[in-house]
């Protein structure tokens, strides 16, 4: 399967593996004869379709690929976290908080399209225009702005509605400006309210759901200002001390999420050492964990704990900052990333055509 190599990265590329599935033929030739589908060896994914029963769908994109066969051939396609994923975002792992509950695979079906419920999979009716559905790996998708807009529109949560955008962000698919004037532009939908607050918690910095739910305990539970976002952070001379997940820069706060990845001893090493520098220069630091985020009080209190302990000192009295030392590259915006990739494809697009007139 075609993945990127770290196991947190929040791009991700489908697999070239799947496996489409396939109704019943008489002949045994392009798929099972009517005694086969009733054997051990195929599995029925939705009504009248079957892949071998080796095929599992414990990964995201072949669920995707199960339930988006039997779409109508138009005016239909995948969408919300499910298109999503097949556009490369790979935090949208079609798991609910927590890791362990299956989300339905959404069905977004426009005015025409004709298609009965089954389990596993969620029917969205709403207007669906051509224009916003694409072929993704053999899948018919939403386009990355919709589909995210689904997404966001039917979260269950607001904070499940700002993780999806951020990680859309995270994997430069989708931007907050893009996505804002996309809710713009369909203002009597159902679930915008909640779309327009999200926007507005959003950061196109963080680089993973928990971090997100981090920086939101922060703003909402316990009410401090919006901190910096994966910041990185230099001594006077220069030198990078760390990029902290979420920085205070008026008190001196960092506040680390503690993954499973941190726990290998290598990696736990390094971060006690980080720790350590960063109180060295006079910064005060916390953690938190995937089982603290469950407890949003617990951790309330270690920020306001964490806080009130910090030095709070003037910026010419610090020996940090987040003044980028000369030569530091600054990383472009994700519009102007996007907005370089939009042209780059529009000119490979122009050149194939030349090519062929």
């Amino acid at each position: 399967m075609a993945r990127d190599s770290h196991r947190w990265h929040p791009k991700c590329r489908p697999p070239d593996d799947l496996v489409a599935p396939v109704p019943v033929d008489p002949t045994g030739r392009a798929g099972p004869t009517p005694a086969q589908a009733r054997g051990p060896h195929w599995r029925r994914t939705t009504p009248g379709l079957f892949v071998p029963s080796s095929v599992g769908d414990d990964v995201p994109e072949q669920r995707i690929l199960e339930h988006a066969a039997r779409l109508p051939v138009v005016d239909s396609g995948v969408t919300g976290w499910a298109a999503c994923r097949m556009h490369g975002a790979a935090f949208f792992d079609g798991l609910a908080h927590g890791g362990r509950t299956r989300l339905a695979v959404p069905l977004a079906l426009g005015a025409k399209a004709q298609l009965r419920p089954w389990p596993g999979s969620r029917l969205l009716r709403a207007r669906l225009t051509w224009e916003e559905v694409e072929v993704v790996a053999g899948v018919s998708c939403t386009v990355p702005r919709r589909a995210l807009f689904d997404a966001m529109r039917t979260a269950p949560s607001l904070v499940d509605a700002v993780v999806a955008m951020d990680m859309m962000a995270a994997a430069e698919v989708v931007s907050i400006a893009q996505m804002r004037e996309y809710a713009g532009a369909h203002p009597a939908w159902t679930g915008v309210p909640q779309v327009r607050t999200a926007l507005a918690l959003a950061d196109e910095d963080s680089r993973s759901p928990a971090e997100t739910r981090m920086r939101l305990i922060w703003v909402r539970e316990a009410q401090l200002p919006a901190p910096l976002v994966n910041q990185p952070i230099w001594t006077r001379d220069g030198h990078l001390l760390g990029i902290a997940d979420l920085l205070d820069p008026d008190s001196g706060t960092v506040g680390e999420f503690d993954g499973a990845d941190h726990r290998e001893a290598a990696r736990h090493t390094r971060d006690v050492a980080r720790e350590q520098t960063m109180r060295d220069v006079g910064l005060e630091y916390f953690t938190v964990t995937g089982n603290d985020l469950s407890h949003p009080q617990r951790v309330v209190a270690r920020m306001h704990s964490t806080r009130a302990r910090a030095r709070w000192l003037r910026d010419d009295h610090r020996d940090w900052t987040i003044v980028p030392p000369p030569g530091w590259r600054t990383v472009p915006s994700l519009d102007e990333r996007l907005a370089r990739r939009a042209e780059a494809a529009l000119e490979a697009e122009t050149d194939t055509w030349s090519a062929t007139a």
